[in-house]
C-alpha cells in the first residue's frame, strides 16, 4: 500500500447541535450482543483500555477509552465498530445505561475519537479499506492497524494520520502529536497468554502499565525498600553490638581501675 491512502471525504462534517435538534436515537441498534470476536483480540482489546484506566493520568485530560464499541457518525448509517478507541477531552455521561448515552454518538460527545485501533483477524475485515474510507468521513485524525498473524500486511503495525491533502498518510506510531501516546508491539505475558501484543506507551517509550504490573511494580519497589530497610537495620544492630562490646570492656576496665585503687590504699599509696 502507498504511504498515503487516498480516501476521499464525502464532506459531511459533524455538527454542533441544539439539545432540542438532536437526533431520535430509540430505534438505532447499539448493539446485537453477538460474540463474534476470538480470545487473542478480546484480549487485546482490554490490554488496548484497562492500562489507560489503571496507570494513565492522561496529562490531565478527561478521556474515553473502549473497546468493541460502535462509532455513530450518522443516524442515517450504521455504525462502524473498531477493536478499540481513545477519545481525549470527553466523559461518559453517568447514566451510560440510558439509550442516547450508552454509545459513542458523535452528537453527544461533540466530536471524532482521536484514535482508533483496528486488531486484524482475518483477511476479510475490511481493515485497510472499506474502515479507513469510513474513519477518514468520521475525521479520525489517528488510525492503527495491527496484525499479528501478517494476513493483510507485511508490518506488524501500521499507524497513519489524516492530513490537510485529504488523505491518511502513514506516520510512526511511535507518538501521535496531540495525544501525548504511541503504540508498540511488545512480546510478553499477559495474563495467561504469551505472545505479540499491542501496547500504549508514553512519549519516553516507557509502556502504560495494566493495573497488575503497576501493582507489582509497587510490590517490587516495597519490597525493595523493606530490604533496604532491613539492612539498615541490621547495620544499626552491628553498630550497637559494637558499642555494646565497646562499653562492656569500658566497664571491665573501669573495674579492674578501682580494684587497682582499692589495693593501692591498702598499701598506703594514693592511687592519684
Amino acid at each position: 500500500m502507498e504511504s498515503a491512502l487516498q480516501l476521499q471525504e464525502t464532506g459531511e462534517k459533524a455538527i454542533a447541535l441544539d439539545r432540542d435538534d438532536l437526533p431520535r436515537v430509540e430505534d438505532l441498534v447499539t448493539e446485537d450482543d453477538t460474540p463474534v470476536d476470538n480470545l487473542g483480540s478480546e484480549k487485546n482489546q482490554r490490554l488496548l483500555t484497562e492500562p489507560l484506566y489503571s496507570s494513565w493520568h492522561g496529562g490531565g485530560r478527561k478521556f474515553v477509552a473502549a473497546a468493541n464499541v460502535g462509532l455513530f457518525f450518522s443516524v442515517r448509517e450504521p455504525p462502524v465498530v473498531p477493536d478499540a478507541f481513545l477519545s481525549l477531552d470527553v466523559e461518559v455521561h453517568p447514566d451510560y445505561w440510558a439509550k442516547v448515552h450508552r454509545t459513542y454518538f458523535f452528537w453527544e460527545f461533540g466530536k471524532a475519537p482521536d484514535v482508533v485501533i483496528e486488531i486484524v483477524s482475518n483477511a476479510r475485515g475490511g481493515e485497510r479499506r472499506d474502515k479507513m474510507v469510513t474513519y477518514a468521513r468520521m475525521g479520525i485524525p489517528y488510525c492503527a492497524i495491527f496484525d499479528p498473524s501478517r494476513r493483510i500486511q507485511a508490518e506488524l503495525l501500521t499507524a497513519y494520520r489524516w492530513t490537510a491533502a485529504r488523505c491518511y498518510e502513514e506516520v510512526s506510531a511511535e507518538l501521535f502529536p496531540g495525544v501525548g501516546l504511541g503504540l508498540a508491539v511488545w512480546r510478553g505475558t499477559f495474563e495467561d497468554g504469551d505472545g505479540v501484543w499491542l501496547r500504549w506507551r508514553e512519549a519516553d517509550g516507557e509502556l502504560i502499565l495494566t493495573g497488575s504490573e503497576r501493582a507489582q511494580r509497587e510490590q517490587e519497589r516495597a519490597d525493595h525498600e523493606q530490604e533496604r530497610a532491613d539492612r539498615e537495620q541490621e547495620r544499626a544492630d552491628r553498630e550497637q553490638e559494637r558499642a555494646d562490646r565497646e562499653q562492656e570492656r569500658a566497664d571491665r576496665e573501669q573495674e579492674r581501675a578501682d580494684r587497682l585503687a582499692v589495693r593501692l590504699r591498702e598499701l598506703g599509696i594514693e592511687p592519684d
